[in-house]
């Protein structure tokens, strides 16, 4: 488990947004995954994807290593940010902006309002 461990956070050290996700960032292979990396694409986030279901270690040790037992999970800087819902609630607060711009991640500003705007109530 030692070895798993170390490739995911190798990973998570070497790029500075990752997402462990179901599938990939052009192909996802589950509703959630496709959701968050549908915000980090439109945003035009540069992204490394992990695709779980290509590796059952990294699938069952992922959730180890975070202690967050469902996929996807988002990475930034080495730092745990959260699964589907709280990526979604981070995005439409602005959260996922302040958090970008905090660790110097490139992002569209503009691409992020639209998501706000079109999820306004």
């Amino acid at each position: 488990m030692a070895d798993v461990k170390t490739r995911i956070d190798e990973t998570v050290k070497a790029n500075d947004v990752v997402l462990f996700m179901k599938g990939t960032k052009m192909m996802p292979q589950c509703g959630f995954s496709s959701r968050v990396a549908g915000v980090l694409n439109y945003m035009g986030v540069e992204f490394q994807d992990v695709n779980v279901l290509a590796d059952d270690e990294i699938r069952q040790g992922i959730k180890d290593f975070s202690d967050w037992p469902t996929i996807p999970q988002l990475y930034v800087k080495g730092e745990f940010v959260g699964g589907c819902d709280i990526v979604t609630e981070m995005t439409l607060s602005g959260e996922l902006d302040q958090l970008f711009d905090a660790n110097g991640v490139s992002y569209d500003k503009d691409a992020a309002e639209k998501i706000r705007e079109a999820n306004a109530s």
